[in-house]
């Protein structure tokens, strides 16, 4: 079976660490060849909360995509994204990129449009897949970084998963 690269943008403003550990933790036990961006702190967009973390996750997958996604709701559900009582976002996991598809996928939609919108995104974008092309844009993520014009600020922050940091030290 064939394995697809993915990118998931990973989110978490409640307990960050300890949701994007488990967020991570658990795409590690189906997803291979697991790599992680940088982890920026960044304000709230278009919800009113604490500060977030963010970064991306790049791997393979033999999953289809809408089987992906369901196993990212359950992820997402575990750690109380749709707890009745929940406050703030526990933890977001959206996928960015499933190899070069365009288009809307039984709701879907993909490219998704925040990789072009948002910092949190297209910086850690440009960390960890700085000469691939957006399958929309045609450009690199590093070209479309270099040139974007996103008004919102993010900190690079240190970030540890099972002992290894994520965020290099020259960004800090």
């Amino acid at each position: 079976m064939s394995l697809t690269q993915v990118f998931l943008g990973l989110g978490s403003n409640v307990e960050r660490e300890r949701h994007l550990r488990a967020g991570l933790d658990a795409l590690d036990s189906f997803l291979v060849d697991l790599r992680c961006s940088a982890v920026f702190e960044s304000q709230p967009v278009g919800i009113k909360s604490g500060p977030f973390f963010n970064f991306v996750v790049s791997a393979l997958t033999d999953l289809p995509l809408m089987e992906l996604d369901r196993r990212l709701k359950h992820i997402e559900a575990d750690n109380g994204r749709y707890a009745p009582d929940r406050r703030g976002l526990p933890l977001d996991i959206d996928v960015l990129l499933y190899g070069d598809l365009v288009g809307n996928f039984d709701g879907l939609i993909l490219p998704r449009a925040e990789i072009l919108k948002n910092a949190f995104v297209l910086w850690p974008l440009s960390l960890i897949a700085p000469d691939r092309l957006h399958p929309g844009a045609g450009l690199s993520f590093a070209a479309l970084w270099r040139d974007a014009q996103i008004d919102q600020v993010l900190a690079p922050v240190a970030f540890e998963w099972r002992g290894q940091p994520l965020t290099a030290a020259h960004l800090l």
